[in-house]
């Protein structure tokens, strides 16, 4: 029999917040810069929850070793200045965080994505102020699939894990929640690429819109 749940975490791109806008305006800027055409949203929207390096896979697939790193490091600071310009939370995230906040239910992130890129963001949302714990991906030594991230986050929170629902877009999101001891939830709306198979991927649910997370918490 599965614990109660006491506290709901998130992956943050592709998950609690659509960040893709500005990270794949920010990769056709450099791009522009390069004297390169724009790369198609879609294909650079896949590569979104990968990062910087999923991103640059796509925006300069012929990079490397000090050429990759100096459009990388390019690349983050255009993005840095344009962090929250396009992104939003999800459409029907609003409510499920009203609805977590209303049932008492502490809510949390744990990213790869680095402090000083994912404490800005949240806090130009307004989200720092609500959130229970922030768990970023040079919090710890580990980052996800390791599921030292997704502990600590429990840890700070003070919840066990078994209490504590993960949700993700991506597989290491689901490898990390299983290792840790909680249970994890795909949300099948994020960065998939047409080659994942997120179906077959050891969640225990999978959401197509934020807000199915409000029906499932409740049969949980």
């Amino acid at each position: 029999m599965n614990a109660a749940v006491r506290a709901v975490l998130f992956d943050l791109d592709g998950t609690l917040l659509d960040t893709a806008p500005d990270m794949v305006g920010a990769l056709n800027t450099l791009r522009a810069e390069e004297g390169l055409a724009p790369v198609p949203f879609a294909a650079a929207r896949a590569q979104v929850s990968h990062g910087s390096s999923g991103l640059m896979r796509v925006g300069f697939p012929d990079a490397i070793d000090a050429e990759l790193e100096r459009l990388r490091e390019r690349f983050l600071a255009l993005y840095r200045g344009r962090l929250a310009d396009e992104t939003l939370l999800f459409p029907g995230g609003g409510l499920v965080l009203e609805h977590l906040e209303a049932a008492a239910l502490p809510w949390g992130v744990v990213t790869n994505k680095p402090g000083w890129l994912a404490e800005p963001l949240l806090a130009a949302l307004g989200l720092d102020r609500r959130m229970a714990c922030l768990v970023s991906g040079d919090t710890l030594p580990e980052r996800k699939p390791h599921p030292r991230p997704l502990l600590h986050a429990a840890q700070s929170i003070g919840v066990e894990a078994a209490a504590c629902v993960y949700v993700g877009d991506a597989l290491r999101d689901v490898q990390a929640a299983r290792a840790a001891g909680m249970r994890p939830v795909v949300a099948s709306f994020g960065y998939l690429s047409d080659s994942d198979e997120h179906r077959l991927w050891p969640a225990e649910a999978w959401i197509d819109t934020p807000d199915e997370l409000i029906g499932w918490l409740a049969n949980a």
